[in-house]
């Protein structure tokens, strides 16, 4: 049975890879591919030989590593069993901190400015700890540093096995000048926007999945109505999340550093070649000025007049609850959703329904996705060489990497014939957040993922274009005040008119004239100029 329904996951892969949403906006094969080297990545790469590491010759050193999203309540026999291992190979002593969900933002934030003794921290684009920022204010160590270049030194087995579009979406302006200031972790890196189709339901009124993949939004009328008729008032068959159902249907990414304002300054795609600009170049823009916004907005509205979206999608206290409730449920025909690999066996078993996706542009990598989740040397480390040593080896040895994440084997899990592995329940006291320690390919595939799991994963993120901004943060520290003031005009306009709870006529020129009174168009000249100068020392 896992086998069958790994060849089913390796079948919508390459379904995925080949079919766009809609006649006119399908995704084609370009060059721009993830595995491509990029001018950026290869001045970061490294080109001596690595050093060779003596470990006798090595004093013995503690490093600290603040770990997120953690659930760990007993670590005292994978600690012993990992520092044994360390001591054999770098001479190390790892002391974790465990930082959760909850408390991880506040107190790695408060470690950091206190100057405190940890040597890693994790980073990424969107924890309090941003990557982008805290690379510019001081508090990474650049790892390439011409002066002291630790990959070069000591990541360049790391370096080999990482995908080209990481490296380059590691690579930014900091405080040492143009560099990677942290080690990426290899994980679901790609952004994929799908339609997510209730195949039953669609098939119950005599269409399939081809009559989704041949249309648009703007051609998803009459097929949303037959529905909505067939199963009642009561029923709404476009199940959406308003900021995410722009994004697929105007082609639109998010820019890091912009996320506070709802992501407000739009970089358009090529939907046909995603590794390509939009119409607009590459510039940012304020996209609910655009004749795009202006026609998406104008859809919804109808939709939701037609009775195809339900009214709470439009209110911020129970959008979340209501389409989570309805995707369990099964109780939607079309859905919006952020692609990762082998979602619709997951989602069709928990609904208990046939659930299909079809991509709206090929899977792209964004900064936001390449910053995922990363490691990052503290410059108040007394020990960055040592730190930078351990980053290599956890994420090139698979004994390491496995003990850190899974545990003991015959405690935590146990290792079955076929090479998978299947939890116990001591799992539950030892649970860290897996794409939060770093290269996840090299772990054991589980039972529930199947043998073939990490080929199919590496086939398809590998297949991931680079965007051509990748790497781009803003940094709106000269405009703090205007942002929070535009923040304020979004906040209060664009959920509604993304779910078409209100009438764009009215509202959206409403909503425009607030943005300029509130300094949109200072901000989209700033961060337009950051990109220029971003774009020539990537060498764009």
């Amino acid at each position: 049975m896992k086998k069958k329904l790994m060849a089913v996951l390796l079948s919508c892969t390459m379904v995925l890879a080949a079919v766009g949403c809609g006649a006119s906006g399908g995704a084609t094969q370009s060059s721009g591919d993830a595995g491509e080297a990029a001018p950026a990545a290869e001045a970061a790469e490294p080109a001596a030989a690595p050093e060779e590491i003596d470990v006798a010759s090595l004093d013995p050193v503690t490093l600290k590593m603040y770990f997120h999203g953690s659930n760990v309540t007993d670590d005292s026999k994978v600690l012993e069993e990992v520092n044994a291992y360390l001591k054999d190979k770098i001479n190390v002593t790892l002391e974790p901190i465990w930082g959760t969900w909850g408390d991880f933002d506040q107190n790695a934030v408060l470690a950091l400015q206190g100057g405190d003794d940890i040597d890693i921290y994790f980073t990424c684009s969107w924890s309090a700890d941003e990557y982008n920022k805290f690379a510019r204010d001081g508090y990474w160590v650049r790892l390439d540093n011409p002066e002291n270049n630790l990959i070069e030194k000591y990541g360049q087995d790391l370096w080999k096995l990482l995908p080209e579009v990481l490296i380059n979406g590691a690579t930014i302006n900091g405080s040492d000048g143009y560099g990677v200031y942290a080690v990426p972790g290899y994980k679901d890196i790609a952004t994929q926007n799908c339609w997510d189709v209730n195949v039953d339901l669609l098939e119950k009124y005599g269409y399939t999945l081809d009559d989704i993949k041949n249309t648009d939004y703007y051609g998803f009328e009459e097929i949303l109505k037959k529905v909505k008729e067939g199963e009642g008032n009561d029923f709404y068959p476009l199940l959406i999340e308003g900021a995410v159902l722009e994004r697929m249907v105007d082609n639109t990414i998010i820019v890091t550093g912009d996320s506070a304002t709802g992501n407000f300054m739009s970089y358009y795609l090529d939907p046909t070649d995603v590794s390509k600009p939009g119409k607009y170049g590459n510039k940012l823009v304020n996209k609910f000025e655009t004749e795009e916004f202006k026609k998406f907005v104008d859809q919804t509205r109808k939709y939701y007049l037609e009775g195809f979206i339900d009214p709470a999608m439009g209110n911020k206290n129970q959008a979340n609850d209501t389409r989570t409730n309805k995707q369990l449920s099964g109780e939607y025909l079309i859905g919006t959703q952020s692609y990762s690999l082998g979602y619709e066996l997951q989602a069709s078993q928990e609904r208990g329904i046939h659930v299909e996706m079809v991509p709206c542009t090929d899977a792209y990598v964004d900064t936001t996705s390449s910053q995922g989740a990363m490691m990052a040397i503290s410059t108040a480390s007394k020990n960055p060489d040592r730190a930078m040593m351990f980053l290599n080896l956890l994420n090139t040895d698979p004994t390491l990497m496995t003990l850190l994440n899974y545990g003991v084997q015959d405690i935590h899990y146990t290792k079955n014939d076929d090479g998978t592995i299947t939890f116990t329940d001591k799992r539950a006291d030892y649970q860290p957040w897996t794409n939060g320690v770093g290269n996840v390919t090299i772990l054991p595939p589980t039972d529930a993922q199947g043998t073939d799991f990490w080929d199919g994963f590496k086939s398809y993120y590998g297949a991931a274009k680079e965007i051509p901004i990748l790497g781009y943060a803003y940094d709106s520290s000269q405009v703090e005040a205007q942002m929070g003031a535009v923040a304020n005009v979004v906040d209060e306009y664009m959920l509604s008119l993304c779910t078409g709870t209100v009438d764009p006529d009215e509202k959206l020129p409403e909503f425009l004239k607030k943005l300029k009174d509130n300094g949109i168009d200072g901000i989209i000249d700033d961060a337009n100029s950051q990109l220029d100068t971003f774009m020539a020392a990537k060498g764009q």
